[in-house]
């Protein structure tokens, strides 16, 4: 199966959470930054004008928002994959879902660095 050009993206949801494998990323949150890229014919959509046609954004950040607020991870590689699962379950249409989570101001060294983030790329 060929996947589609056309994307929907969904950027910068922004989250607490409280995942990390650090006493304290889980005692007090932090924030994560979560974009999600969506291969899916838009054609249906752009000729009909109907929302039921594409995906609706708002279930997309609904999905992000309960994993990121759910039940405390220790890696964002599996937060990001959860997400993934969800979109792609929960919207028949997408052929394939690109999920980035981001950790802004990760300390690490001794350093505070901008981020860090993962990046999760999913097919049907």
């Amino acid at each position: 199966m060929e996947i589609s050009e056309d994307r929907i993206l969904v950027d910068g949801m922004t989250f607490s959470g409280f995942h990390g494998t650090l006493p304290a990323e889980r005692d007090l949150g932090q924030p994560f930054v979560v974009s999600v890229a969506m291969n899916v014919d838009l054609r249906p959509a752009g000729e009909s004008d109907d929302l039921m046609k594409s995906v609706d954004y708002s279930k997309v950040h609904d999905a992000a928002k309960a994993v990121v607020e759910g039940e405390p991870l220790d890696l964002i590689e599996t937060v990001a994959e959860r997400i993934a699962a969800r979109v792609l379950l929960e919207h028949p249409t997408v052929e394939r879902v690109v999920v980035r989570v981001r950790k802004p101001h990760v300390r690490l060294g001794g350093t505070v660095l901008d981020g860090s983030s993962v990046e999760v790329s999913r097919t049907r």
